[in-house]
């Protein structure tokens, strides 16, 4: 996708005219460093092919993320809401008290509501079944996994949901979800515009597959292939200890195999990785089966790591997939058990030539999904929660803060749904991940 600079502009709802609270927290002097200039963006791309193509006034770059002079809304009389959507992920209990703190301690802002199981909490049904945040209840909470407020999948009515929160007298919402989630945001951006509204929503892009484009790296990311590396050790040992063993380890990642490649990186324990973005064949003297036999007879024992995308062609032509059209609660089409087949393939086969396997089969997705945050993570998102706050403040709407070469910046919804990041099969990421399994070229597509 072609990103021009106007399309990296960020929505504001109107001029910032009241001092921020930050103004005497930090210092007085004009030139404080801790404030952000109106003016300071960060390029989006720093090759020097991009840049030599451009002048330097229409070289897209992004608004830096960060607290302002002046704010938008006058703290004292400013509601916000809080809202976690979608699937569980590491960190996201870190964020909403990184929320709330900097919400009642440094802008001293008027009420917040946590608003209960995602977008479902903003329907007319739900829309009472609210809590009132403050730093102090939820000081402790960063320690668990998974959210305090709940969360859901679905797509809720936008006009439903503006509706509450004219009711609530909500001025700022903070969106906590992926991509299905932005989107939705967008769609209440959009319900807002439309009466004429001064309600700002700012998002946190949360996604343990790390498929968001123009970011550094997704919150919860780290802690997710971190805790998946403990169940790729684990078969491994299995596998070894058996004769003929073979270990199949599924993990998360529908589209994109980042979970997959940095686990089987950060681990010595994996043989082969599997992952949507490198389709494989089954059979011949290159397929996966041909190649796991050959593993087997050399040393004994074989671990697969697959992400739970790949392969579902191979599902789909052997009549495995649900039907076509077929999704869940968030539009996602619906996924075969690709670990599943694969352990019935290759017992099929190994039998067939004479290697019965021991085969043992670990599909960990809610565990990794659930844990907490470890220590990378809980700096990132404390760091990505106060970078919102200071959005949302300033008037800032229907954009996104994330990390972007090291820097938090601001980016619009829409740009940031426009499409996934995925592992380039050319890449340097795809080539380590060859190079650490030994993994042939020829398997790999």
């Amino acid at each position: 996708m072609t990103v021009e600079l106007e399309d990296l502009r960020v929505r504001t709802l109107g001029e910032c005219r009241i001092p921020s609270p930050f103004s005497v927290l930090l210092t007085d002097k004009e030139t404080t460093p801790h404030f952000v200039h109106e003016d300071d963006r960060v390029m989006l791309d720093d090759t020097m092919s991009v840049i030599a193509s451009r002048s330097m006034e229409t070289l897209p770059s992004l608004e830096t993320a960060g607290a302002r002079r002046n704010i938008y809304f006058d703290p004292e009389h400013t509601t916000v809401g809080i809202v976690s959507c979608g699937g569980l992920c590491p960190g996201v209990n870190n964020v909403i008290r990184g929320l709330v703190q900097e919400l009642t301690v440094h802008y001293r802002v008027n009420r917040i509501l946590g608003f209960r199981n995602g977008f479902r909490g903003l329907t007319t049904t739900y829309r009472h079944d609210t809590v009132d945040l403050t730093g102090r209840s939820f000081r402790d909470i960063t320690p668990t996994g998974g959210t305090i407020l709940g969360s859901s999948r679905g797509d809720q009515d936008a006009d439903e949901m503006v509706d509450t929160l004219v009711a609530r007298e909500v001025d700022i919402l903070v969106v906590i979800g992926g991509d299905g989630s932005i989107r939705g945001a967008t769609r209440l951006v959009a319900a807002i515009d439309r009466r004429g509204l001064d309600v700002a929503v700012v998002a946190i892009p949360k996604t343990i597959d790390n498929d968001l484009p123009y970011t550094d790296q997704s919150f919860g990311f780290q802690s997710a292939f971190e805790r998946a590396t403990d169940f790729i050790d684990s078969v491994a040992i299995e596998a070894s200890a058996h004769e003929n063993g073979v270990g199949i380890v599924k993990l998360m990642g529908r589209h994109s195999g980042f979970i997959a490649c940095y686990a089987a990186l950060a681990t010595y324990g994996a043989d082969m990785v599997l992952i949507p973005e490198v389709p494989f064949t089954l059979d011949g003297d290159d397929g996966l089966l041909g190649r796991v036999e050959h593993l087997i007879r050399a040393r004994g024992h074989v671990v697969i790591v697959v992400a739970e995308g790949a392969g579902q062609d191979l599902l789909d032509a052997t009549g495995q997939l649900e039907e076509t059209g077929a999704t869940d609660a968030s539009g996602n089409a619906k996924l075969g058990d690709i670990g599943q087949f694969l352990a019935e393939e290759l017992t099929e086969h190994l039998t067939g030539v004479g290697l019965p396997p021991t085969l043992r089969y670990i599909d960990p997705s809610y565990s990794i999904r659930s844990v907490a945050a470890n220590a990378y993570d809980s700096v990132y998102c404390l760091r990505l929660a106060h970078a919102a706050v200071h959005a949302a403040m300033a008037g800032r709407t229907e954009t996104v803060v994330v990390r972007w070469r090291r820097r938090f910046v601001h980016v619009p919804m829409p740009v940031i749904t426009s499409h996934r990041n995925r592992v380039d099969p050319d890449g340097d990421l795809w080539m380590s991940v060859l190079e650490a399994t030994n993994q042939t070229e020829i398997l790999a597509g």
